[in-house]
């Protein structure tokens, strides 16, 4: 991509507030963004993150009476995403979670893996004084699949909306009930809609270059 194809990639995206329920994403299309969300960056390489994917009709409906942020965005889009962050508990050091990462995802020998879990164990001690801290972290991480995951939608065409507007509580029963969450190893971040625009966004307004950005040389 050139420069001008890549802003207008950018120039595209907005948060669409409402989407065309008619026009579906092509699960090749979704692949490729999901794979935006599974290859994205993460601290110290946790992947903290699980991806809820839901085209059920039904539970879109029921998802957005009880997300004052997504009332038309998650019945009318194409897909809905909800982000999900591991626990406190699957992220300590000494974790079963990360144990299995270090061993059968990244393949490390297991003095290289004793290595590892001191350096986080020594992060845990000197950064997070709580779960909570932990959890934050963790939610830190799944913002940047999110922004990945638009971005690569708005390379193909496709429109979404970030949604932090949701009753936590609320979606959380919704989704226990429905045997789609284990509150055990995942909590809820966010949400976004993926679908296709019904109406053409504003002018994108931002801030000038030289109020958001100083160069130091």
């Amino acid at each position: 991509m050139n420069k001008k194809e890549i802003l207008d990639v950018l120039n595209f995206r907005h948060a669409c507030k409402e989407f065309d329920s008619n026009k579906k994403i092509t699960q090749g299309e979704f692949e490729v963004i999901l794979e935006a969300g599974r290859l994205s960056p993460s601290s110290m390489g946790i992947e903290p993150w699980k991806f809820l994917v839901i085209e059920n009709q039904e539970l879109k409906n029921e998802l957005g009476e009880v997300c004052w942020g997504g009332k038309t965005q998650m019945p009318t889009c194409s897909h809905l995403v909800v982000y999900l962050g591991r626990t406190a508990k699957e992220l300590r050091f000494d974790s079963n979670y990360i144990d299995y990462l270090l061993k059968d995802v990244k393949h490390l020998p297991e003095d290289i893996a004793n290595k590892y879990k001191g350096i986080m164990k020594s992060i845990e001690e000197i950064r997070f004084r709580d779960d909570k801290d932990l959890e934050n972290y963790s939610s830190e991480q799944v913002h940047i699949a999110l922004a990945n995951m638009m971005s690569v939608a708005a390379m193909q065409g496709i429109d979404s909306c970030a949604i932090g507007g949701i009753d936590h509580n609320k979606v959380e029963k919704i989704l226990v009930d429905r045997g789609l969450l284990d509150t055990d190893k995942f909590n809820i971040v966010l949400c976004a809609a993926f679908g296709y625009r019904v109406n053409n966004p504003e002018e994108k307004l931002r801030q000038s270059m030289d109020q958001v950005v100083d160069w130091v040389k």
